[in-house]
């Protein structure tokens, strides 16, 4: 039996997975979480065999949240579960330790398939992704804003990394004010009006890694 942790902060997402996962006998969800939080408290009194794990979560979320999943629970698999269908956005969970991509289009077939095959050992992306990650080879660099200064790409990275601002001004010795503002100029010059923007940009000129 595959005891599986389904994290997502909408609650009728994580209904929907629920009755996906119920209809497989080989698999039990043992319970479900809304944040980072409740992953690391529920990780303390029984590790799941697989975490389905949402990319964007309040709080730390993201690649960020991966890395800490996988350092401090190494063994544990993870597949993602995700509404961004670019190639970049599969690449930079994978890279950062995910073993597996879904994106919340697709069949359910496709979750079920992704969770055997993950809980087994292996790796799964999402057959609607593959041809964007095989054929994706644009340059980060050249497709960069070349407006953009050194601090400003630092500020994006630990921006798209899922940090707050105020651990940002922590980090790098500024205040949040500063980090604040120079965030605001990072989405005028890329032209983005939102974070969700910001992250699908960054990801998709592979800028998440830090």
């Amino acid at each position: 039996m595959i005891r599986i942790l389904v994290a997502d902060d909408h609650r009728l997402v994580r209904r929907g997975i629920k009755d996906i996962l119920g209809t497989a006998a080989d698999m039990t969800v043992m319970g479900e979480c809304a944040c980072a939080d409740e992953i690391f408290a529920a990780f303390q009194q029984a590790l799941p065999d697989l975490l389905l794990l949402d990319m964007a979560m309040p709080g730390l979320s993201g690649v960020e949240l991966i890395r800490q999943l996988v350092k401090n629970f190494p063994q544990v698999r993870i597949v993602v579960l995700s509404m961004h269908n670019e190639g970049q956005f599969a690449a930079s969970a994978l890279r950062e330790g995910a073993n597996g991509y879904v994106t919340k289009d697709a069949d359910p077939d496709v979750l079920l398939q992704a969770v055997r095959k993950v809980a087994a050992g292996g790796r799964f992306i999402d057959p609607a992704l593959v041809e964007a990650l095989v054929f994706d080879n644009q340059n980060p660099e050249q497709a960069l804003d070349e407006t953009l200064t050194d601090r400003e790409l630092q500020v994006l990275r630990l921006v798209v990394a899922g940090k707050s601002l105020n651990a940002i001004a922590e980090e790098v010795y500024l205040s949040p004010k500063t980090i604040s503002s120079h965030k605001t100029r990072i989405m005028q010059k890329l032209g983005v009006g939102n974070n969700a923007d910001l992250v699908r940009y960054a990801l998709r000129h592979g800028l998440a890694r830090l």
